[in-house]
């Protein structure tokens, strides 16, 4: 006969859902006196009928003494925003630059809030730009097709400005230390490819 935590199978059967007090309790003093590693045997020697990664997440997002929970500041959320446009969907990158945030709390507020507010702005521009006439648009037409028949021909100077797209001076100091760091060239612009 099948014991308590055994399903028909006779495989140990693990608690879904939900996480009560007592759990969280009975984690958090396991890993103080043990350290959090070996996700799996935390789940069997702290007395959890949970799988590893249940804990492993549940530590990691909600139990570390040092996260940082509740709402969301301006200056993080503005910088949220710049990071999602350099970064993309890299939330642990984004979220190591939020001291005590987590990736999956960035993630999820980027789903339900940012991503959200960035489609409304989208609308209203849309919505507030002129119609552009047919004589408009050919004239268009033509001086792309210039630029693609310079640029194939090898007449076309592209310039970008590095320093004025990245640059982050009238900002602050709200955590973009690394920015500059990060985007420091090379004296000899090596670089740079090329020209012939």
């Amino acid at each position: 006969m099948a014991g308590k935590n055994e399903g028909s199978s006779g495989k140990k059967v693990v608690n879904r859902g939900a996480w009560t007090a007592e759990e969280d309790r009975k984690l958090a003093e396991y890993i103080e006196v043990h350290g959090a590693k070996r996700w799996k045997t935390i789940s069997l020697k702290a007395g959890l009928n949970r799988c590893g990664k249940s804990c492993r997440l549940r530590w990691l997002n909600y139990l570390r003494p040092n996260i940082k929970r509740g709402n969301i500041s301006d200056e993080e959320e503005d910088l949220i925003l710049r990071l999602h446009k350099l970064l993309g969907n890299r939330w642990s990158l984004i979220a190591g630059r939020l001291p005590g945030r987590t990736d999956n709390e960035i993630k999820n507020y980027w789903n339900s809030h940012l991503s959200k507010k960035i489609s409304q702005k989208d609308k209203k521009i849309e919505t507030s730009t002129p119609t552009v006439t047919t004589a408009q648009m050919n004239c268009d037409i033509r001086e792309t097709e210039k630029k693609e028949e310079a640029a194939i021909n090898g007449d076309l100077d592209i310039n970008f400005n590095f320093d004025g797209f990245f640059d982050f001076s009238n900002e602050g100091t709200c955590g973009f230390d690394w920015v500059t760091k990060f985007l420091e060239l090379d004296e000899d612009n090596n670089w740079l490819p090329e020209k012939s």
